[in-house]
């Protein structure tokens, strides 16, 4: 049963790969069939079209790979009858009469000229029509007709076991008969000149059809002598089932890819099929690295890629199953089939003396790297990961293997995965080290016990630093060699040459380092940063023309810059580390004045960006226990000003020489860090030196406002000099920002009206003062100062918020003046206060027209006019009901009075324009 099995499953492997190749045989028969098609034309063909396209027409693609059979074609005098040729090419046999008349009508037509184009069209359209009975007759009859063969092998051992006819050394020897026989017999066709001169039946090529199920017999046969019946020992079986398999991997140089498939799978199957008391490493490695180098020299003949990545594949699954059987693993036989598949992929596969007539420099990166890149990188990790190895010493064995992908990476451009993979193997190995608790991770729950994923002693430390070295060395070298022929494998070199290094460096900090302050690390980052700036220079003069600032350069630098930030941090205390790194901005903008690299300015928003994490992490700076309570001077001035001013510095160099967008992001930086400073230091006085802690008031809001108001107008005023996008947005952002918190803040959240909050004892300076009035004034001078410099919407958003807040101050004061501190609403109404609200509302009203009309404001007259209505409202539904005696007269009286002024003031600003406009 078992012996079926598998005989099933290889047949079923044999049809899928088949079928598979079918698609590109019927791409090369359409590309032939458009060629007959031009030369029955008459049409003109290049020389070197002519040449490819006269034996093509009766050779299929296995065959013409053989010169003697080529030869043999091409003095065919096949060509000298265009038209049976072709009736037979595009119909089959049996529709040969309508070939040849269709054939001798276009000839017939030749000489008139006028039917040459259609003669083109019909035969192009026949030739792509593959008719049902010829698919029956040749390509699936061919294939249903090996498969037959393979499985009559099978059927006629399994018959004779069966009925006892003959005996087991029999049986096998006529199976063994039968493979020879079906492998002689293929190739004796294909010997007399076998052709395929019918269009879509050349994927049903007979020599490797009987090729493929002598050699699945083969298999089957050596098999049974050993697993089952025990003829010959694993040694000999191990030997002719490699020989097997090889040798039908070579036939595949004549019978094409479908019998290489096969032979690579009984090849890489073997192993599994033999066993042994005694398995031994070295021979199971040794014969896979035989296999793997004839399947990547047949591949590399044919250009075979798929092919060859499943070699690679089949070698690198046999390894890590090896591995899984740890700690009882010969590390010498990893090492040796590792590097041996390196070797085969470096001088075999990738091979410049196996060309196969394509400029491998301009085909970027060789895809089939990946699979062996992707098992010796998996193999690395394990030896540096897993326990069972690391504990033994064996991380060292991972770093050669690493070492090595990189190596031949550079040996051979092509191989570039192998870089990423070793890239990508040697971060996770040393990120695996650090200890969870050391990163915080113990809240997560990572890891087991809060154990780090991967072993640290002094062995890792040294083979980190060797590691980082070695993509250093070899990251920016490459970077250099590449910078003109192929930027962008340069730019993965010098990522790759940056990141290590930098992953390196900080996993040994976290692991072995002391992560407040260690200056026994910072000084290797210094040294760190000037290598990195100095490989970024030297690649800079190899480009093409020099000193661009190309990716690679842009890798180099960019690195250099992180490398800074954990110098900085590795120094220094957080304190001076915020006020440092801020000052660093000023670094690359000062660059900029010798050269012109974009990636300069971006370093400088890099660190903006770092600052802004630092404060938004700890916006005490130093800590809330070591923050002084000194108002202005203490940690919290230069935390959040330096890097302001140095952030401005920066914008102001950039605007001077490379301009762009990080000009702008530093314009924003430093005006962001300028309102930080100011209102970290408001709150910081007005909660008694603590920042973090307590809610905020309407005083501290009423300043904070004040700033975003004042900022609004410094960047207004800023940009009319030096005119900015950033500047621009940024001073409307302000203004917007400013509205919210009025609207949100003052008029509801913290408004002394709803939350009963003491006002204060002195009568004019108090906080309505601080929070309705002087904001008031700052929005409507912002207002005006932005008329003719911001949009209009811009402008009347500023004086309608002007106006709520001086509405409110004086409403507010009134409430004050009768209530006293504290002016709740749940303190009730009196009929006089009442009253006042009337009054007092109808003159801001008026207020609010004069001021409309004298600075021909539509808002302010809007607003007038929604504020008078609110009074009328007022008066007639509220004061009618509360009020009695004098003061509902009064309230009614200075009511009417107010309107009719209104009517006569807006009759006779009509009048006088209707007479301008008349005299005019």
């Amino acid at each position: 049963m078992f012996f079926s099995l598998i005989a099933i499953a290889a047949v079923i492997a044999l049809f899928v790969i088949v079928s598979r190749q079918q698609n590109r045989i019927s791409l090369i028969e359409r590309e032939l069939g458009a060629l007959r098609s031009l030369v029955l034309s008459g049409a003109a063909l290049p020389p070197s079209k002519a040449a490819e396209g006269a034996p093509g027409e009766v050779i299929p693609a296995a065959v013409a790979a053989e010169p003697a059979a080529r030869d043999a074609v091409a003095t065919e005098p096949t060509a000298a009858k265009p038209g049976a040729a072709e009736a037979e090419v595009a119909a089959g046999p049996w529709k040969g009469e309508a070939g040849k008349d269709g054939a001798a009508e276009s000839k017939k037509a030749e000489p008139a000229g006028a039917a040459a184009p259609a003669g083109t069209a019909a035969p192009a359209k026949a030739a792509r029509q593959t008719d049902v009975e010829t698919a029956l007759g040749t390509r699936w009859a061919v294939w249903v007709g090996g498969i037959a063969l393979a499985l009559g092998g099978v059927f006629l051992i399994r018959y004779t076991i069966e009925a006892g006819i003959f005996g087991p050394g029999v049986r096998l020897t006529m199976a063994a008969i039968l493979g020879l026989v079906l492998a002689g017999g293929a190739e004796f066709i294909r010997r007399t000149g076998f052709k395929v001169p019918v269009q879509g039946a050349a994927g049903a090529y007979i020599p490797a059809i009987l090729t493929g199920a002598g050699a699945f017999i083969l298999f089957g046969t050596v098999y049974a002598a050993h697993g089952i019946y025990g003829f010959i020992g694993p040694a000999t079986a191990f030997a002719l089932l490699g020989v097997i398999g090889v040798a039908t991997i070579g036939a595949s140089l004549v019978h094409g890819l479908a019998l290489a498939g096969i032979g690579l799978v009984g090849a890489m199957v073997t192993p599994a099929l033999v066993s042994s008391q005694a398995p031994n490493p070295w021979a199971l490695f040794v014969y896979l690295a035989i296999v793997l180098a004839a399947t990547a020299a047949i591949a590399r003949i044919r250009d075979w890629q798929a092919l060859v990545a499943a070699a690679f594949a089949g070698t690198g699954i046999w390894t890590i199953l090896y591995m899984t059987d740890a700690p009882g693993v010969n590390l010498a036989a990893v090492l040796f089939i590792s590097l041996a598949t390196l070797a085969v992929l470096a001088f075999v596969w990738l091979a410049p003396f196996l060309t196969t007539g394509r400029d491998d420099t301009e085909r970027g990166f060789d895809w089939p790297s990946i699979v062996p890149g992707f098992f010796i990188a998996l193999s690395a990790l394990g030896l540096s990961v897993d326990p069972a190895f690391a504990s033994a010493g064996d991380a060292l064995h991972g770093a050669v293997l690493l070492a090595a992908l990189v190596a031949v990476a550079l040996y051979r451009p092509r191989a570039l995965p192998l870089v990423f993979a070793a890239g990508i193997a040697t971060v996770l190995i040393h990120l695996g080290i650090i200890p969870p608790a050391t990163i915080g991770a113990n809240a997560l729950d990572v890891g087991l016990d809060a154990q780090p994923l991967a072993s640290s002693d002094a062995l890792t430390f040294r083979v980190g630093i060797a590691l980082g070295l070695v993509f250093l060395a070899a990251g920016f070298w490459a970077a250099r060699r590449f910078a003109v022929a192929a930027p962008v494998r340069a730019a993965c070199w010098a990522a790759w040459g940056v990141i290590a290094p930098l992953v390196v460096l900080l996993a040994l900090w976290l692991t072995f380092g002391d992560i407040d302050r260690d200056l026994g690390y910072a000084l290797p980052a210094l040294l760190l940063v000037l290598a990195l700036a100095a490989g970024g220079e030297w690649i800079a003069r190899a480009e093409a023309p020099p000193l661009t600032g190309g990716p690679a350069v842009s890798f180099a630098l960019g690195g250099a810059g992180v490398a800074g930030l954990l110098m900085l941090h590795m120094a220094f205390g957080s304190g001076w580390t915020t006020v440092l790194l801020g000052a660093a901005a000023i670094i690359p903008a000062f660059a900029t004045r010798w050269r012109s690299y974009p990636v300069l300015g971006w370093i400088a928003v890099g660190t903006a960006v770092a600052v802004l994490g630092r404060v938004a992490f700890d916006p005490t700076i130093v800590g809330a226990a070591f923050l002084s309570r000194t108002p202005v001077f203490n940690w919290l001035l230069p935390g959040y000003g330096v890097p302001a001013l140095a952030f401005g510095f920066a914008a102001w160099q950039l605007a001077r020489t490379t301009n762009g967008r990080p000009r702008l992001a530093m314009e924003a930086a430093s005006a962001l860090f300028a309102l930080l400073t100011i209102a970290m230091l408001v709150r910081h006085a007005m909660h008694g030196g603590v920042i973090d802690a307590g809610a905020v008031t309407l005083a501290e809001q009423a300043i904070y406002t004040l700033i975003a108001l004042g900022a609004g107008a410094i960047l207004v005023a800023i940009d009319m000099r030096s005119p900015s996008s950033v500047l621009r947005y940024g001073s409307m952002a302000a203004g917007v920002v400013s509205a919210g918190l009025i609207a949100v803040q003052h008029f509801v959240v913290l408004n002394p009206l709803l939350t009963d909050e003491s006002t204060g004892t002195i009568p004019v300076f108090n906080l309505l003062f601080l929070a309705y009035l002087l904001p008031a004034i700052a929005a409507g001078a912002l207002a005006l100062y932005v008329r003719d410099k911001r949009p209009r919407w811009y402008a009347a958003m500023l004086a309608l918020i002007a106006s709520l807040l001086a509405f409110a101050y004086a409403t507010l004061s009134v409430r004050r003046l009768f209530k006293g501190e504290f002016i709740a609403w749940w303190s009730g109404l009196g009929q006089l206060e009442t009253y006042t609200y009337s009054a007092l509302w109808l003159v801001i009203g008026v207020a609010l027209l004069t001021a409309g009309v004298w600075l021909k404001s539509q808002v302010l007259r809007i607003a007038s006019a929604v504020l008078i209505a609110v009074a009328v409202v007022k008066v007639f539904l509220f004061d009618m009901s509360e009020l009695e005696g004098v003061l509902r007269a009064l309230s009614f009286i200075g009511l009417g009075a107010v309107l009719i002024g209104i009517g006569l003031f807006y009759q006779r600003l009509l009048t006088r324009a209707a007479r301008e406009g008349r005299a005019g």
